[in-house]
């Protein structure tokens, strides 16, 4: 006796598969796992109009046939006929949400493909018209070329006809093979899905027709990176143009409390350390506040807006060539505010050698602790010029290190992934939130949320190393009526003098040297480093930016100043994302190894900056 036809039930999550199942089968239901994996095993028996049983198994939900879940490879292989203990399916049930009609089609679209009798089950068509959203079912059926039921499985609409169309499917069970040579490009499968919805539509909002016409720009193939990347331009200008009011407000404040610490102490220890190192260095830095802000309130913007998702579709065909999954666009995302809560939310990455990539590259994202160092040396070594209309040259400057830390991390993902964590990429897709109007309320929080961390950060991080370094740089004082600087003299001195033989050949002076053990504990450091040593080689220097921007551009070349950004591009100074890896890696193992390999990415690349630089007459 021949088995019952197997009917596959698929579809992407929250479709109202399980409620259709459900309806389908009542209490004919079996649940176990499938042979060797820890996934639930679905199955139910239904009975179609002429008395004739068919299995029904509800697959787990998935939004692509390239599996990066074990739930998304289960279905794969059953629906290949390569799951242990499971027959190859006779027909499938596809079910689409009918409100989000779109993006369920691009799932739809690759199982037509795989040319298994099908049927797609239209549902949830009384919440899509509750909505104002109304569909031509038949239209629908013409532009797929199969079969399409509409549905509303809570309420049992539409049950009979979807048996009638099965009980066809079944009549065929056993003639068809799934075509295992299929490819599928997202981005075409998209554009199609949309073409489609689009045609299928009888009547919708103004709001989703806004959403529909605005995402034919921001995700064209085309005009979706030149929208991303002229986003992050104005961006990066913005940083400059629209923080300098600001900066000159904290840089003023913070001269008039250096003065008047200065004067209501007498010179000694106590004052040395107020003014030059608690002043001049936490105060360097805390001036670097209104650019962060800045920084952080466009990437709000962003994404309560719904915009970053789309942005996050566009980087994911560019991240798959170089090896990436698209899941690790979020950590990497998240790295520009900080590489620690980016390398914990690899987590969600189920593939472990994607998850391994993902951390390794995770520290060249140009994370919001850099943004001082870059624009310290920009502000006071590139040109303040326009090169355009609204466009400045340090705003491109600064533009052009965040898309080389970028371009470097593809990179290293590309080698990576074909080397040390040489693997398959899996796929990504995600749903399309609705744009709308962000929250003035929801930005101001998150900027206050943003401001607490970096003062809390200065006050604690920042705060012990400068007087560490500033107790470095004070003992031992020079005999009294030495010409020798009270910084070669001192222990940090000595320090930086021998590093300064290492880093010496790819342009960097002592100075620099000292900047980088600092920074090492916070990357910020390195501007309060800096603001320290000179702060006590020339004592009478007013406590601020524009002392360091003065004494920046009289000890420090143009080649070397490029060589430093092009080093903090890549060097990994950070010791909280070093111990981050290794609790995420649990061992010293890829910790070492990310260390070894991103210190010689800094050093190569800093060195052919600097000679280039040097070669072409820059200084």
């Amino acid at each position: 006796m021949n088995p019952a036809p197997l009917v596959a039930l698929v579809g992407n999550p929250n479709a109202g598969k399980s409620a259709l199942f459900n309806a389908l089968t009542g209490a004919r239901q079996k649940v176990g796992n499938y042979p060797g994996v820890t996934v639930e095993r679905h199955s139910g028996r239904m009975v179609l109009p002429d008395g004739r049983p068919v299995e029904l198994i509800d697959l787990p939900g998935t939004y692509s046939l390239d599996p990066s879940s074990p739930d998304e490879q289960v279905t794969r292989d059953v629906l290949f006929g390569k799951q242990a203990g499971e027959r190859l399916p006779d027909a499938i049930v596809t079910v689409v949400d009918a409100s989000n009609l779109d993006n369920h089609l691009r799932f739809t679209l690759q199982l037509i493909a795989l040319g298994l009798p099908i049927v797609v089950a239209l549902n949830m068509v009384d919440l899509a018209e509750r909505d104002g959203l109304k569909l031509d079912p038949e239209r629908l059926e013409r532009e797929l070329g199969v079969p399409v039921v509409p549905t509303v499985a809570v309420r049992r609409r539409g049950l009979d006809a979807l048996k009638d169309r099965i009980a066809d499917l079944a009549r065929t069970a056993g003639k068809a093979q799934p075509n295992p040579a299929i490819q599928h490009d997202m981005i075409v499968l998209q554009r199609r899905a949309r073409q489609i919805a689009s045609a299928v539509t009888v009547s919708e909002t103004a709001a989703r027709r806004w959403t529909h016409r605005l995402d034919a720009i921001a995700l064209h193939p085309v005009s979706g990176p030149i929208l991303l990347l002229g986003l992050l331009f104005i961006m990066f200008q913005a940083v400059f143009a629209w923080s300098e009011a600001p900066i000159g407000w904290i840089e003023a404040g913070m001269a008039w409390l250096g003065g008047a610490v200065g004067d209501a102490l007498p010179e000694g220890l106590l004052r040395s350390m107020l003014v030059d190192g608690v002043i001049g260095g936490v105060g360097a830095v805390i001036v670097f506040l209104p650019q962060i802000l800045i920084l952080f309130a466009f990437i709000l913007v962003l994404e309560a807006t719904g915009y970053m998702v789309r942005a996050a579709f566009l980087m994911d065909r560019l991240m798959a060539g170089v090896g990436l999954s698209g899941r690790a666009f979020i950590p990497l995302l998240s790295s520009f505010a900080c590489a620690v809560p980016g390398i914990m939310a690899t987590r969600t990455i189920s593939d472990e050698k994607d998850r391994l990539t993902t951390i390794l590259i995770a520290p060249m994202m140009t994370c919001s602790a850099r943004l001082p160092v870059y624009t310290i040396i920009i502000g006071a070594l590139i040109p303040d010029r326009a090169i355009g209309p609204g466009v400045g040259l340090q705003g491109v400057v600064l533009f052009a290190l965040y898309i080389l830390g970028i371009a470097g991390a593809f990179v290293a993902a590309l080698v990576l992934r074909r080397t040390v964590t040489k693997g398959a990429t899996s796929g990504f897709m995600m749903e399309m939130p609705k744009y709308q109007l962000p929250r003035l309320r929801d930005i101001g929080l998150g900027l206050w949320q943003r401001a607490e961390i970096f003062l809390k950060r200065a006050g604690t991080i920042i705060l012990v190393t400068t007087i560490v370094l500033w107790a470095l740089l004070s003992f031992p004082k020079p005999p009294e009526g030495s010409n020798i600087s009270p910084v070669d003299y001192s222990v940090a001195g000595r320090i930086g003098n021998a590093l300064e033989t290492v880093v010496a050949p790819i342009g960097f002076n002592r100075d620099m040297a000292l900047a980088l053990i600092p920074a090492m504990a916070a990357r910020e450091v390195a501007v309060a480093a800096i603001g320290t040593v000179y702060a006590i080689d020339n004592p009478d220097d007013a406590a601020g930016e524009a002392s360091i921007r003065d004494n920046l551009q009289a000890h420090w070349s143009l080649p070397s100043a490029l060589a430093f950004l092009m080093w903090f591009v890549f060097a990994p100074q950070c010791i909280s994302t070093i111990a981050v890896t290794r609790r995420e890696t649990n061992g010293w193992k890829w910790p070492a190894f990310m260390l070894g390999y991103l210190f010689a990415i800094a050093y190569i690349s800093a060195g052919l900056t600097y000679w280039t630089a040097v070669a072409l007459g820059l200084g």
